[in-house]
């Protein structure tokens, strides 16, 4: 047991000790979580990805990454923004992906909105939520679900029309994009970013 404290891996180098249970997660936990994101549809992608992992693990999600885009034409928005009934039905259908129907029908609503935004709008947008760089957790106890910050950016996303981006969503947004380091203060990928 960790105690929520950085945990060696089979590498001898310390991690956060979520990243640890699968290759999977290693090879996530060091190459992309909390590196920053910049461009619409990979913002996009990442919204949409943490709107479908809500409710159940992230390694779900991870490991059927590849059937989301595509079955979602690469998250490109103004692709999935044109999607029709038939599409849905499609994607409701798809063994490869998570067929929730709320979230599939969130998933294309949200690239209708994006849609009519100007180029690089969600860009700016997201990463003016971005907070002032905190001290680095210690331990996974340290690592927050919700911030004031992840709050008003879900409440903004809403008022803009989007859906499926709670407080929790947004946060786990902020995280995997970067907005935020949550790597703990001893792990080999804080250093690395």
């Amino acid at each position: 047991m960790s105690d929520g404290k950085a945990v060696a891996g089979p590498d001898g180098a310390l991690r956060c000790p979520w990243a640890l249970s699968t290759d999977d997660y290693v090879t996530y936990h060091d190459e992309e979580w909390g590196r920053p994101v910049h461009g619409d549809d990979a913002l996009y992608e990442r919204l949409s990805l943490e709107a479908f992992q809500s409710g159940l693990s992230w390694i779900t999600i991870l490991r059927r990454r590849e059937g989301f885009r595509a079955a979602f034409a690469g998250f490109k928005i103004a692709e999935v923004a044109t999607f029709t009934d038939t599409d849905r039905e499609r994607l409701l259908a798809d063994v490869g992906i998570i067929r929730n129907r709320l979230k599939v029908d969130a998933t294309i609503a949200n690239a209708r909105v994006l849609a009519d935004w100007a180029p690089g709008e969600l860009d700016d947008f997201i990463w003016s939520h971005a907070p002032k760089p905190g001290p680095p957790p210690k331990t996974l106890g340290d690592v927050p679900a919700v911030t004031p910050e992840s709050t008003a950016l879900s409440k903004a996303l809403k008022k803009r029309g989007l859906k499926f981006v709670g407080p929790t969503t947004a946060y786990a947004l902020m995280q995997a994009c970067g907005l935020v380091d949550d790597h703990l203060k001893n792990c080999v990928a804080r250093s690395a970013g």
